[in-house]
């Protein structure tokens, strides 16, 4: 039957029964067989459309429960040149119905959101009838266009090799006036064959991408080479077949420019090719190889073989290929790859290790749990990728100025020839200074500005553990003049201990820290951790408990035996009808109340350790000229001990989570730029509050997924260096946004006014967007 295919991913099934009733549901659709596999969350749909339309599908997937999210599409863009070329892409490709594209020039990539009912085959013919190549962009033909673009560098450097050796004899007397050498040192017809196949044969990719530009409705670098070395070439040939001897000719222009132009494509290539280095080394760095149990010995078999639940084994030296748990061994793990942190962390049965990590001591035996796409850093590729392909908001006007350029510029030119012709009397002057103002105009430095730095930028940070969700944080990061911190877990450890138990008359200390264990072993929180902890360390017997519920920053609930049980501060236990006298605390020490069908059992006192670094990064972020303030859900007397040794003035306990965000509104208000550092659930709202938010790296996944900034660090060293590359980023931006303006600005007037010669000019051109490039790779060592 003539059918349509959709292949949709699918959220919100958790188990086969999901599966197999969305399955049952569309294949009751007229003219619908479909297919729902549960492991990769996907549909994979063929449809007639004169029986049913792809908007009834996406609304039998809804009713049945279920959700079809947009897709993100990576493409690789082929044949852009310029600025212009991103733009025009971007304005068609936008224009079609639920597609948004977001093009990078630095990296020819673009990103691609899909709603549900767009079609990537529309996105991908749009493109091509704009006149460029696109095509998806995965890890199999990523390793077939590293083939591909170093076969094609070969080629494009003979071809450049071979215009030099042509392109020297016409520019010697040139070079030797000074010395007296003649100007025309080789018959005019002889500079005709010389400069011939310069112009169509090594300009021909000037001509082709011109082409395609105006093709597809647009005009780009390529237009203006082709446009003003025609005008040179053709002006000259006249000329010289036409026997008009008293007339100059201009073939070195047109063969210089055309000869300097690839020149400065090859070194801005290679160039970005640099920029994409972070991403390149971190693909490295997992082995395609692995020892997995099968069949009751170990086997080197290929990583996209591997499932979760193999167990794997990792010998000293070895990377790790996949996320996983010790299952026996241990060993130091040598974590650099995520975290930037050198130095080994010791590994035991139990712990979390992570692929593309160095095993450094002893054989482990871990059971994979992320695998391939699924890993850590698999992750970070994919959030790096993402931050560099994105734009940042300082970019807007460098875009807005590229979507107009080559328009204006020829008319420049145009305008030029006419008044210099009128004005002089001298239409081959005229003519000259026309292609002159054609050749300098460089769209291309005013595109790689702002895309180059964010890419250097992003790698740099991936390389030390540093991951910007997209460009418009890595610009923010740098404005901040406020950073509000959550303290448990951020300033400090997070790894509390049990410092004293404070039962209320007639209760053991054993059934109150029993209950409370009961209670807590439900939960996550770092607190609930330290109450079961102690509780094993007793030997203490916890009980069944049923209707378990947590109030983030507050505290739980639930029921054992029937008895309503309660633990957690005291507003919690008041709000609650629960009476009890005030305690004291220990400094520092953080009380957690307990309650059990209706009466109050003691309290339980707990604490943390400062971070070490904690001091030093609380001075660097002074220096830096950023006012912390800490935001806690602790009591009053821990909050105030931690924050009198940070010597923090500024600082509120007893948070809730809306009070968090709240307080970090309240300091947007008076026109503050606010980040917020956290790693909990109760963080969430105030991350999201923030002009800019840092999760830390070990922190919950809600945290991790509202935050701007990851940091796989879980400490304040990594906040400081993301603000401090943030800032450096910014720095290497607007010293390329100047540098390209005003080399725009400078030299289209010096050409005009014919203060610039078109050797000179196609030189300029071709090495301006190479230096803006050559500024933004400085970024790759900067040290944090």
């Amino acid at each position: 039957m003539s059918e349509n295919k959709l292949s949709l991913p699918i959220s919100g099934m958790t188990c086969a029964s999901c599966s197999t009733r969305l399955e049952k549901q569309l294949n009751k659709l007229p003219g619908v067989e479909a297919a729902v596999n549960l492991a990769s969350e996907t549909a994979t749909i063929h449809f007639r459309t004169a029986d049913t339309t792809s908007e009834q599908i996406l609304e039998a997937i809804r009713k049945t429960g279920f959700d079809v999210p947009p897709r993100h599409v990576l493409l690789k863009i082929t044949g852009m040149t310029c600025a212009s070329c991103a733009s025009r892409i971007e304005n068609v490709v936008n224009r079609l119905p639920g597609v948004e594209i977001a093009v990078n020039l630095a990296s020819e990539t673009a990103r691609v959101l899909l709603q549900p009912d767009a079609k990537l085959d529309d996105v991908l013919t749009a493109i091509t009838k704009t006149g460029y190549g696109a095509e998806v962009w995965d890890e199999k033909n990523r390793e077939e266009a590293r083939t591909q673009e170093a076969q094609a560098a070969r080629k494009e450097w003979l071809i450049f090799w071979a215009a030099v050796l042509l392109t020297l004899p016409l520019v010697l007397p040139m070079l030797g006036a000074p010395f007296g050498l003649h100007h025309e040192l080789f018959p005019r017809w002889l500079q005709w064959l010389l400069a011939t196949p310069v112009q169509f044969i090594a300009g021909w990719r000037f001509y082709r991408g011109g082409f395609n530009a105006l093709r597809g409705g647009g005009a780009n670098m390529d237009v203006l080479v082709a446009l003003g070395t025609s005008m040179a070439w053709a002006l000259s040939t006249v000329v010289t077949f036409m026997g008009l001897h008293a007339q100059p000719v201009y073939f070195e222009a047109g063969a210089a420019v055309i000869t300097l132009v690839r020149l400065g494509k090859l070194l801005e290539s290679r160039a970005k090719r640099k920029t994409l280095d972070a991403i390149e080394k971190l693909l490295a760095l997992t082995p395609q190889t692995a020892w997995v149990l099968r069949d009751g010995e170990y086997l080197e078999i290929q990583i996209r073989e591997i499932v979760s639940g193999d167990l794997v084994r990792v010998r000293p030296g070895e990377r790790l290929p996949v996320d996983g748990s010790v299952e026996s061994g241990e060993s130091e793990i040598e974590e650099a790859a995520l975290t930037g942190e050198s130095l080994p962390v010791l590994k035991r049965p139990g712990d979390k290790v992570y692929a593309a990590t160095q095993n450094t001591l002893g054989t482990i035996t871990l059971k994979a749990t992320g695998v391939g796409e699924h890993s850590r850093i698999a992750e970070i590729i994919r959030l790096t990728e993402a931050a560099q392909g994105s734009k940042a908001p300082i970019q807007k006007l460098a875009d807005q100025v590229s979507g107009v350029f080559v328009p204006i510029v020829i008319s420049i030119a145009l305008l030029t020839l006419i008044a210099t012709g009128v004005w002089l009397d001298n239409w081959s002057e005229a003519m000259i200074r026309a292609v002159s103002v054609l050749v300098i105009a460089c769209p291309c430095a005013l595109g790689l500005a702002t895309p180059a730095a964010i890419m250097a930028g992003t790698g740099r940070g991936a390389q030390q553990g540093i991951l910007f969700r997209n460009a418009e944080a890595l610009e923010t990061a740098g404005k901040l003049n406020v950073l509000a911190v959550d303290k448990t877990g951020t300033l400090t450890t997070g790894e509390f201990s049990l410092t004293s138990i404070s039962p209320a008359t007639g209760v053991s200390e054993a059934h109150l820290l029993g209950t409370a264990a009961s209670l807590e072993q439900n939960s996550e929180h770092p607190l609930a951790k330290a109450i079961v902890a102690a509780a094993r360390g007793r030997d203490l017997e916890t009980e069944t408990v049923e209707q378990f519920s947590a109030l983030p920053g507050q505290g739980v609930s639930g029921s054992i035996a029937g008895e309503a049980v309660l633990a957690g501060t005291a507003d919690f236990l008041q709000s609650n009808s629960i009476v009890f006298d005030a305690l004291l605390a220990a400094e520092a020490a953080t009380p957690i109340h307990v309650a059990r069908n209706g009466q109050y059992l003691g309290s339980l006192w707990l604490a943390d350790t400062l971070r070490s670094n904690t001091p030093q990064a609380m001075l660097n972020l002074r220096k830096m000229g950023i006012e912390v303030v800490m935001l806690t859900g602790d009591q009053e007397a821990p909050a105030h001990a931690v924050a009198g040794k940070l010597g923090l003035d500024n600082f509120h306990a007893r948070q809730t989570p809306q009070d968090k965000a709240q307080a970090i509104a309240n300091l947007q208000k008076e026109g503050k730029k606010v980040g917020m550092a956290g790693d909990g659930i109760n963080d969430a709202p105030a991350l999201a509050q923030a002009d800019t938010s840092f999760a830390m790296g070990m922190g919950t996944d809600i945290a991790k997924e509202t935050a701007d900034i990851t940091l796989a660090r879980h400490d304040l060293a990594g906040l400081t260096d993301a603000v401090a590359l943030s800032r450096a980023t910014l720095r290497k931006i607007r010293q390329n946004l100047f540098f390209a303006f005003i080399y725009n600005v400078l030299g289209i007037p010096l050409a005009a006014l014919g203060l610039l010669s078109p050797v000179f000019a196609g030189a300029a051109m071709a090495m301006s967007s190479v230096s803006v490039v050559t500024n933004a790779l400085l970024l790759r060592k900067q040290r944090l």
